[in-house]
């Protein structure tokens, strides 16, 4: 009896224990909303939070999907409330309509990281994401610097308009070449998505006999343009210029020669979760964190690109 007692003893230690070390392991919970996982970025900013959360045994994730619906994606937000999270970490699909749910999350005591996109108002612990009017800008200088007051025609393929990404990427863009040669002859919300670019490319091609240049918001919409381009016969002497620098997609198809060149837009994943310690931790933390960026072209891909001033 005394052995059984002794094993029973040392049976309840080691589940004290690994009690102990489960709760260590999960003491805060951070809720993730993704807006959408069919933009290959998107994929690899939740790998880059995964990647650093996983350094960090007492955080636990749970992401969610939200594909593309804003509704979809404030459930997410109201369902984080309801289950009580430590932190939210939202990329919202747009600015407006995710406003409300971010200040409910915040009224309820949630501290709310948003990350990539902006939201409407000042509602939220922390804003991460690089300058995209700053990125749009640079690619509108970069592209009157090469052609040096030739004029080129140009096809812009935007991103979602409804979100803010997308509205200062053509902003800072037309900023930068008004009063240059340089001319948009057609413009379509692509919404990102490298498949509705490649129909909105052979829209602009049955359209124009000549096309210089296709800026595309992210580097899926310009690959989708050079592939609709490439289906006729007509992708030499175009210029394909994009957005994003994933090493696996922009700075390959720049290696490639498929890019003419991509301006790089950190996903910022790792430091939602820097900063999401820090926030729990009782830290105080800077109301916005603006990333920096590069521009790879085929002179300096090999060295890993240049960054923008």
């Amino acid at each position: 009896m005394r052995r059984i007692g002794k094993a029973w003893a040392c049976a309840l230690v080691v589940a004290a224990l690994f009690a102990m070390g489960a709760s260590a392991q999960a003491k805060w919970t951070i809720g993730m909303s993704q807006c959408n996982l069919g933009e290959p970025w998107r994929v690899q900013m939740n790998a880059d939070i995964k990647g650093e959360a996983d350094k960090h045994p007492e955080i636990k994730m749970v992401f969610k999907d939200a594909q593309n619906d804003t509704l979809i994606q404030r459930s997410h937000v109201e369902e984080f409330i309801s289950a009580k999270v430590n932190l939210i970490i939202i990329s919202p699909k747009e600015a407006q309509p995710l406003a409300e749910p971010v200040s409910k999350a915040m009224a309820a005591g949630i501290p709310v990281i948003v990350l990539d996109r902006d939201i409407i108002g000042e509602n939220y612990t922390q804003f991460i994401g690089a300058d995209n009017k700053k990125i749009g800008k640079a690619v509108g200088e970069w592209l009157v610097r090469k052609y040096g007051g030739k004029g080129a025609t140009i096809v812009e393929l935007m991103g979602l308009q409804t979100s803010t990404p997308g509205q200062d990427r053509h902003n800072g863009f037309i900023e930068a070449i008004r009063g240059s040669d340089l001319k948009v002859i057609f413009q379509a919300d692509c919404k990102w998505l490298e498949p509705d670019a490649r129909k909105e490319m052979e829209s602009a091609l049955a359209r124009y006999k000549r096309i210089d240049v296709v800026y595309g918001h992210n580097d899926p919409s310009a690959h989708g343009a050079f592939l609709a381009a490439q289906s006729v016969g007509r992708e030499k002497g175009m210029a394909f210029v994009g957005i994003d620098s994933l090493p696996h997609e922009g700075i390959a198809y720049v290696k490639q020669g498929i890019l003419t060149a991509t301006f790089q837009y950190p996903t910022g994943g790792d430091v939602a979760v820097v900063e999401a310690l820090k926030v729990l931790g009782g830290q105080k933390v800077a109301k916005r964190i603006v990333l920096g960026s590069r521009i790879f072209t085929a002179d300096n891909v090999a060295a890993g690109g240049e960054p923008l001033k």
